[in-house]
């Protein structure tokens, strides 16, 4: 830039004025600063002449204006630069360049810029000292000596003035503007002070706090400095912090105004307000540690005395503790009342949580500014119908809070000021209500969810607990939270139970103060005053409901007894206490640190019990959601815990009035194979009426969250979990419990499912029989159990379809129709039940048998009339009595008159309807069975197929199970089925017991006994009256004991098990139901014992008969008495009872001659044979020789026509039809004979059966005596063989050889073998018998069942032990039947 200047300059010389102009055209283009410094500062090196530079910059001075002051600007900084050099030639220069230029720079600004030395060297003043002295006294004139009046004496016209015009209307046309002007005037005319003039200013404010819109403009037009208003408002502020005095609202509002108008910043006048933060600090801890110290006192066990004075000592404290002037506050209320959020928002952000808003004054102006945010939304979506409430004017200030006009506006500011707000919306019941209803609106758009349940959390529920008993609130709020999925539900009131009441020191007390209420309330709860505390109990829930229930649940926990008086008193709760109720139930079930068992390891906790109990009283009576606490059932069973079964127990059998129980009398038994109403009525000990509501809402419960399959399934999987899962550590009484309530639960609530959900339901929700069993590994009988109901509402309703497709009224065709249905349906399950089981299993029974067996029950085969008789006279029996009843009102005569009218009806005709079912089933298997066994292998083989797989898993499913499977064995049999041996089938079932007994839990126990006792009740029936056998047995194929290959023509009584020879059958059952017993008792396992008693209990009416069996059970269950009663108390109890009932049934027994005839002739045609017994027990009388005709020439018969035909005949290798019963063995052998002899001398003395053994010895002393010296009859065997001639023994004997190894080769895919006779004979086994095979055999086998495994085993123990691989898992005894 210099260089451009002197070249300039240069050409100016040359062509002057042309130049110059060129130059300033260009010279604003220029930096003339830098460029004037480079100049001068050359001319200062000595680079430039001095009067050259001079020049230039003389003719520069007219280009600007402001040239002078520019240049004036650029010595100032030489000034500087060159005093401080050492070169004085240059300060020299500098000085020679200024001097040479002050005619065309004027003085005045040299002498306000340079240094007053430098004047003095130019002689521009005189001396510096008295410059510099000049300089001070004319500031100090300026700007130090005071001309204006601050004090009001001072000048009390002009501050008159002012006030009276700041004070004046101003309605008018008076602006700000005009008044600012009048005011300039008075602090001219009167030197008023200025800063007092605006102190006059904001004290005339305070006075006329609604004059803003006036006032601050004045403001800002006069002073708008902030830290000069700051620091007059501090110090108003600072003169109200004196002690007793109190800062006035007014002054509030202007500096909340001020600031909201940024007229003052926060920070400014924050630091001249009080308290300071850590005081605000500190006085929160201090209120968190009094709030727990007030939480434990009340906690604590306090003499009535102390209570008293520390009440009278916290009142004084109130009164003397008045709370000091916080400022910071006033200011924050201030701000809110303004709409100023944003400020107020960072003042709270100074302060503790809630601090700020436990103040009720902030509090509420927060809730009216909350107000008049939501009021438009809320209009539009949140007012009820029919509401109409009053309208809110907005603010006036533009700059609050933008009213929400949707629900997305609500994150704005909306959600936030809630935060803030906290619990302390409880001041403010309106607002709460609005909220919850923008919610109720919202959740229709479900938009904001997340939102609205932090504010449910943080906000809705703690404000809640601090109102004072609102039912209102809390029923408004539950309009809000059923909108909710219970998990989020339940995840509130978690968090309210368990966090919410530890973040204030309101919350902590309100919660003690609740605890303390809740124990003065429970410890007077009685029967008798149940409607007033039932109300205060009310009260106290509709604040705090967790708090509340989580004590009375530990009370219940405690005593039981609580139960009734605490359901009955919760009918005054709100429908949100009813789902806190819920959550607090499913807590304390899932509580980590209970245990579920008691101490000793083998019951249920009685804790837990208390719970299930009041569950099931609770969620009847009142309407509780079920969804959480059934989901919560199913997750302990997904763990693989069945120990919370209990619940589903209890809630099923209170809302739907199923109940499972064991211990059915008779009765009820028989009314339990009836119709819906029947069972209603007649089967349960608790008549649970009106159950149709809650049945209802549980089973909507189940269906809308599909629990009912998984539950069914989770149980029916859940049972053998028991065992093998949960069973490890756990103690056996344990387990059977845990298996019996797994059990039980699943009979009922199979039992509901099917009585409750319609047939499209049901169906829809389960599978087929092959995927439950195959896919989700559910065991057959409960896959059978859950698919029952369907298979019998299918056939229905396509017996209905048939019916209207062809109308016709004739009973022969409506069967037909239905049998057509029958195979419609069944065809599906037929095919689907070949996967269950190996295909050998279908070579004797068909998949139609089995299908049938397992999808019909009680209800498809019997009609009870009897029940439906006595369930009718009980009605009219009530109905007479009400009309003799004077007391009575007429309404409720005629109502109840007209309920047992129409229960009347409802019965009959249910009659009815089952009566023309049963005819039609009974049709339906007449025309099946002729196909249900094929028989290809042994008639053992198929009955051990059909115990195995029908009879024993289904008659310890339930109690209406076992009595069908007796009545089913009963009705094949009266059926004449083709191939079912009836006698073979109860002696497979009586002969040995051991085992099932050993292998089932209580109640199958139960079961178990009950159906024994129904098989007893038939066989008994037959074995009292000769007619009746001859009617229902004389003639049937069950009862034959020879089978030809023709088939059973009927006509041929020799093939017939004759009556006497059935009694003595009979008779050798209840002996071995005696051998069975004793040993079970005689084990000393408690499982043995107390199952085998149980057993006993339940057969009790058709056992023991004989006088002597019963006396040796007498005598060992006396023993048992003896020993158990210090040791195991329970089973002193269950042989106690069944003791006493024993004696009492001894006038029933009659002795041995007369239950069956003693005396009989040696040869029979149906020998029983005791294989692993004490000796005979029943003779067979019927001829031998035309027996053993008959099945030769049958045999031969059979050789000839067919080699197909090979295996009956070779079966046909006996003189006739025995009975055996066996545990595999077909004969004693020889090391079983010498056992019984040594036991009979070891164990003599220890053997309970003496009284057996008594009557063993005396009956063969009269034989002795009564055949006299014949010595070979004496010797004959008395195992029930009959006499062969000897050369039919020899014939015999040849053919048993020839056809042993035809056998071999045809049972080698595991069919049992017929034992041959040889094995029964021989002299020296028959003697070795005769003297000492009753008594050695019933003591030896009394004690202890015949051991399967030996070290060194015989041929002949190999050959039995692979009969017994084929027998049922159950019983090992076997009813053999030659064939021929």
């Amino acid at each position: 830039c210099m260089y451009c200047l002197m070249f300039f300059l240069k050409l100016n010389t040359w062509f002057p004025g042309i130049i110059l102009c060129l130059f300033a055209s260009s010279l604003y283009s220029l930096d003339i600063q830098a460029a004037l410094y480079e100049l001068c500062w050359h001319v200062i090196q000595g680079n430039f002449k001095l009067d050259l530079s001079a020049s230039v910059l003389c003719d520069l001075m007219d280009l600007r204006d402001d040239m002078p002051s520019i240049l004036a600007d650029v010595f100032s900084i030489l000034d500087i630069e060159t005093s401080s050099l050492e070169e004085k030639n240059k300060r020299d220069h500098y000085t020679q360049l200024v001097g040479a230029c002050l005619f065309f720079v004027p003085d005045a600004i040299l002498k306000e810029r340079l240094d007053p030395e430098t004047l003095e060297s130019l002689g521009l003043i005189k001396q510096a000292h008295q410059f510099n002295q000049k300089i001070v006294k004319i500031k100090t004139k300026l700007f130090y000596k005071q001309q204006k009046f601050n004090l009001l004496r001072e000048e009390n016209e002009g501050y008159a003035k002012l006030i009276t015009e700041l004070g004046q209307d101003l309605s008018g046309n008076i602006t700000s503007h005009i008044v600012l002007e009048s005011i300039k005037s008075l602090i001219g005319c009167f030197n008023l002070d200025p800063n007092r003039v605006l102190d006059i200013i904001l004290e005339v404010y305070e006075c006329r706090s609604d004059q803003d819109e006036f006032f601050l403009p004045l403001i800002k037009s006069y002073m708008c400095e902030p830290l000069t208003l700051c620091h007059i408002l501090g110090f108003k502020f600072k003169f109200n912090q004196e002690p007793n005095e109190e800062t006035p609202t007014s002054l509030y509002h202007i500096a909340a105004a001020l600031l909201h108008h940024n007229l003052i910043e926060l920070e400014d006048i924050y630091v001249h307000l009080m308290p300071l933060d850590a005081s605000i600090v500190e006085e929160h801890k201090r209120e968190i540690t009094e709030a727990k110290q007030i939480a434990r006192k009340l906690t604590m066990v306090v003499v009535p005395s102390e209570k008293t004075e520390d009440k009278e000592r916290e009142k004084e404290e109130e009164k003397n503790d008045k709370a000091p002037d916080n400022q910071k506050l006033g200011l924050l209320e201030a701000l809110l009342r303004i709409g100023d959020w944003h400020h107020a928002q960072s003042i709270m952000d100074q302060m503790p949580s809630f601090y700020a808003t436990s103040h009720k004054a902030i509090a509420l102006a927060l809730c009216q500014l909350l107000h008049l945010t939501v009021e438009p939304l809320y209009r539009r979506s949140g007012v009820p119908k029919g509401a109409k409430g009053c309208l809110l004017r907005p603010l006036k200030n533009k700059r609050a809070p933008r009213p929400a006009e949707s629900f997305e506006d609500l994150r704005r500011d909306v959600f936030s000021m809630l935060c803030y707000l906290g619990p302390h919306l409880s001041h403010d019941p309106i607002l709460f209500a609005k909220i919850v209803r923008l919610g109720k609106g919202f959740m229709k758009e479900d938009t904001l969810l997340s939102c609205f349940l932090s504010i449910a959390d943080q906000v809705l529920l703690p404000s809640l607990s601090l109102m004072e008993c609102n039912a209102c609130m809390s029923e408004e709020l539950w309009g809000l939270f059923k909108l909710f999925p219970y998990q989020h539900r339940y995840r509130l009131y978690g968090q309210w139970k368990n966090e919410t009441y530890t973040s204030h020191p309101l919350l902590v007390k309100v919660k003690a103060q609740t605890v303390d209420r809740a124990k003065y309330i429970m410890k007077r709860l009685t029967k008798e005053n149940v409607k007033p505390s039932g109300r205060q109990i009310g009260k106290l829930s509709h604040s705090n409901p967790t708090i509340l229930f989580d004590y009375i649940l530990s009370q219940i926990q405690w005593y039981d007894n609580l139960i009734g008086p605490v359901v009955d008193s919760l009918k005054y709760l709100t429908s949100l206490n009813y789902d806190v109720m819920a959550y607090c139930i499913i807590e304390a079930l899932a509580n980590p640190e209970k245990e579920k068992m008691k101490h000793d390891d083998t019951t249920i906790s009685s804790w837990l019990q208390s719970l299930a109990s009041l569950c099931g009283a609770v969620f009847r009576k009142y309407p509780i959601e079920l969804a959480g606490l059934l989901q919560y059932v199913t997750n302990t069973l997904k763990a693989g815990k069945s120990f919370d079964l209990l619940i589903l127990k209890e809630v099923v059998q209170k809302m739907a009035g199923i109940e499972i129980t064991d211990e059915m009398t008779s009765e009820q038994m028989e009314a339990m194979t009836g119709g819906e109403q029947l069972k209603a009525e007649g089967g349960y000990f608790g008549q649970i009426r009106n159950t149709k509501k809650s049945s209802q809402r549980l089973k909507d419960a189940l269906l809308d969250h599909d629990l009912a399959l998984p539950l069914c399934l989770l149980m029916a999987q859940q049972r053998n979990g028991v065992v093998f899962l949960e069973g490890g550590e756990k103690h056996l009484k344990l387990v059977g419990k845990l298996y019996d309530q797994c059990h039980d639960t699943l009979v009922q609530f199979g039992g509901f499912l099917a009585s409750n959900l319609s047939t499209e339901d049901y169906i829809k929700r389960v599978p087929s029989i092959d995927i439950l069993c195959n896919q989700f590994h559910t065991p057959h009988d409960a896959a059978f159990f859950l698919s029952r109901p369907m298979y019998g509402h299918q056939i229905l309703s396509k017996y209905d379809e048939l019916k209207k497709a062809e109308k016709s009224n004739r009973q022969q065709q409506k069967v037909h129709k239905y049998v057509a249905a029958c195979e419609l349906v069944m065809s599906p399950v037929h095919e689907a039940v070949v996967s269950l089981h190996p295909p050998r299993v279908w070579d004797d029974l068909r998949p139609q048998f089995y299908a049938t067996f397992w999808s019909l029950t009680m209800y498809d085969l019997a009609v009870p009339h009897n029940a439906y008789d006595r369930e009718v006279k009980k009605l009219q029996l009530q109905v007479q009595v009400i009309e003799e009843n004077p007391d009575v009102p007429m309404n409720k005569k005629k109502k109840e008159k007209e309920r047992c009218t129409a229960l009347q009806e409802k019965l009959q005709e249910e009659e009815k309807k089952q009566l023309e079912h049963v005819q039609r089933v009974l049709h339906r298997l007449k025309l099946e069975k002729d196909n249900w066994l094929l028989a290809k292998s042994t008639k053992n083989e198929t009955i051990t197929k059909f115990l195995q797989l029908c009879l024993f898993p289904r008659c310890i499913f339930s109690a209406i199970d076992a009595v069908y499977c007796a009545r089913f064995v009963e009705l094949v049999h009266q059926q004449k089925t083709p191939n079912f041996c009836t006698l073979l089938c109860y002696d497979r079932v009586f002969s040995d017991i051991i085992y099932t007994v050993a292998s089932c839990t209580e109640n199958e126990s139960r079961r178990y006994g009950r159906f024994l006792c129904c098989m007893l009740e038939t066989v008994t029936r037959w074995h009292s009256d000769r007619a009746v056998y001859e009617k229902e047995c004389g003639n049937y194929p069950g009862f034959l004991t020879i089978f030809r290959a023709t088939g059973f023509d009927g006509g041929n009584k020799a093939d017939q098990l004759d009556y006497e020879n059935f009694r003595h059958v009979v008779h050798k059952w209840h002996y071995k139901l005696t051998k069975a017993s004793v040993h079970c008792l005689e084990t000393g396992e408690y499982t043995h014992i107390r199952n085998i008693l149980i057993v006993l209990t339940k057969i009790l009416p058709c056992y023991p008969k004989v006088l002597n069996l019963g006396q040796a059970l007498e005598c060992r269950v006396h023993k048992i008495c003896l020993e158990e009663k210090e040791k195991r108390p329970d089973l002193y109890a269950l042989a106690m009872g069944y003791s006493g009932q024993l004696k009492g049934r001894k006038a029933h027994m009659v002795p041995e001659n007369e239950f069956h005839h003693k005396e009989q002739p040696l040869r029979s045609a149906t020998p029983v044979s005791q294989q692993n017994g004490p000796g005979t027990t029943a003779k067979p009388a019927t001829n031998a020789s035309k027996t053993e005709e008959g099945v030769s020439e049958d045999a031969d018969r059979a050789k000839d026509k067919s080699q197909g035909a090979a295996k009956p005949a070779n079966k046909a290798n006996s003189t006739a039809a025995k009975v055996t019963t066996s545990n595999g063995n077909g004969a004693p052998n020889r090391d079983d004979k010498e056992k019984s002899g040594k036991e009979k001398k070891e164990k003599k003395e220890k053997t309970p059966g003496s009284t057996l053994e008594t009557k063993g010895e005396s009956r063969r002393e009269k034989q002795r005596d009564e055949r006299g010296a014949s010595g070979k009859e004496e010797r004959a065997p008395r195992e029930g063989k009959e006499k062969t001639p000897k050369a039919d023994r020899d014939k015999q004997k040849a053919e048993e050889k020839s056809n042993k190894e035809d056998n071999k080769a045809k049972t080698g895919n595991g069919e049992p073998k017929e034992p041959s006779r040889e094995r029964d004979t021989g002299a020296k086994e028959s003697k070795s018998k005769e003297k000492g095979g009753d008594r050695s055999a019933m003591s030896g086998s009394l004690k202890s069942p015949v051991p399967r495994l030996e070290s060194a085993e015989s041929e002949r123990d190999h050959k039995r032990r692979k009969l017994e691989t084929h027998s049922s898992p159950s019983h090992s005894s076997s009813v053999k039947v030659s064939m021929a």
